[in-house]
């Protein structure tokens, strides 16, 4: 009695052909590494330079600053109408700051001179300016608020009730108006003064004159 050979199913012969096609990819990974620890590997770096998109020169000495605080009073009314029915008053504290600078970008080659020894210089700078007041919204606050009946029903359908844009801009107003009399700007030439003969005497120069022109 002869026994007959059972064919093997077809996904049978394709698991056999996979195993067979894994086991040459995997010899051959392992040769690989093994050709490149013999001959050894080479990494080269091929990237760009980083390049620098912007430079920005300060030509601005910020000599001084100064922190100022008001109070601002603000009340707006109606004609013909109570303040209960229309009108607003707002008590706020508003803290900021004023920078005092020198401006030395505007110094020009005439307004530097240097004796022929190189121990004597005389340097004439534009006087110091004030930047503009910078108020810090977390030392700001308002005390108090007092609204009228139809400001109130119209903060109801206002996008921002509590605005207040106006009193903020008022306490910026008085901050630069304060920083204008405190002699802020004395204060920022004095400083710069003392910034540059620092400089200039550890360059060697004995005698730095400094003046301010307008």
């Amino acid at each position: 009695m002869t026994s007959r050979a059972v064919p093997l199913p077809r996904w049978a012969k394709l698991v056999g052909v996979l195993v067979v096609v894994l086991a040459l990819v995997f010899t051959g990974l392992r040769l690989m590494n093994r050709l490149g620890d013999v001959f050894g590997t080479e990494t080269t770096d091929r990237s760009g330079p980083a390049l620098l998109k912007s430079v920005r020169d300060l030509s601005r000495y910020q000599a001084a600053s100064g922190n100022f605080q008001v109070v601002v009073d603000l009340e707006k009314d109606t004609k013909y109408l109570p303040d209960a029915v229309r009108g607003t008053r707002t008590l706020y504290i508003g803290a900021g700051t004023v920078d005092a600078y020198v401006d030395l970008g505007q110094v020009g080659s005439g307004d530097v001179r240097v004796n022929d020894a190189r121990t004597s210089a005389t340097l004439r700078l534009p006087h110091a300016r004030l930047g503009s007041p910078s108020l810090d919204t977390d030392r700001s606050y308002a005390v108090s608020k007092q609204r009228g009946l139809l400001d109130r029903l119209g903060d109801l359908f206002s996008d921002n009730p509590n605005d207040e844009r106006a009193v903020r801009k008022l306490a910026a107003r008085h901050i630069g108006e304060a920083a204008k009399d405190s002699g802020l700007t004395g204060r920022a030439e004095r400083n710069t003064t003392d910034m540059l003969r620092g400089l200039l005497t550890s360059l060697g120069f004995k005698d730095v004159k400094v003046t301010y022109e307008a």
